[in-house]
């Protein structure tokens, strides 16, 4: 007999940008494809494109502009308000240039993901793909992580792999990241919803009967046949 599907957790998505990574979740919730769906769209920044996705969507969203506070503290106070009165089960910051303070995190304990475009813990921080470029790495890619206190810190639950290629830029590499930025974290969120994610220590363990088998060994360049 299959198992009942889960009731939708309710998710409160932040965003400072153009809000690509809000549209695949507002696209996956459409789709049915994650237990979820979206309570509040916020912001800090009224000229964010994710405010104009989430009007499109018919999404409750609101800016709280963090320039209109005199602390951090009490922009993230505001912010915690807004999403406890949305009832919001998980943070999802996408594209969120703030760094959230420990009374936010305290908030939501374990229930705040973030995605990074890079294979953490390598290149933490700003401008990752030219830091990959500069150091001459061979792979790339993006990470969904759970929110600790640090920056890009907290533990991994997925990660989607990139090859960086002889005439890559900064532009074309940060592009092919992002379609993978689109696929993993709807996953990364459903996994959530389904309750199959476990924090022990550093490791993220995934319910077994929802963990796909190994993945093939990637090389770059590739060797030769």
């Amino acid at each position: 007999m299959s198992q009942p599907a889960p009731q939708p957790i309710r998710l409160g998505v932040l965003a400072s940008g153009g809000g690509t990574n809000l549209q695949s979740i507002i696209d996956a919730c459409a789709a049915n494809q994650i237990a979820a769906r979206i309570a509040c769209v916020l912001s800090n920044n009224p000229d964010a494109g994710a405010l104009q996705r989430a009007a499109r969507a018919g999404l409750v969203h609101e800016c709280l502009d963090h320039r209109q506070f005199s602390c951090r503290q009490d922009f993230d106070a505001a912010m915690v308000a807004r999403l406890q009165h949305h009832q919001v089960d998980l943070v999802v910051l996408a594209g969120f240039m703030r760094i959230v303070g420990p009374a936010f995190i305290e908030a939501f304990p374990q229930r705040i993901l973030n995605i990074h475009p890079a294979l953490l813990p390598a290149f933490p921080g700003l401008h990752v793909q030219k830091k990959a470029l500069d150091y001459g790495v061979r792979f790339a890619g993006c990470t969904v992580h759970f929110v600790d206190g640090g920056v890009d810190t907290g533990p991994i639950i997925v990660q989607a792999v990139v090859p960086v290629l002889d005439n890559d830029t900064e532009e074309s590499l940060s592009a092919r990241i992002l379609e993978q930025e689109h696929r993993i974290y709807p996953y990364a969120i459903d996994l959530f919803a389904r309750g199959a994610l476990e924090i022990a220590g550093r490791r993220v363990r995934i319910r077994a009967e929802l963990a796909a088998g190994p993945q093939p060994t990637l090389i770059q360049p590739p060797l030769p046949r």
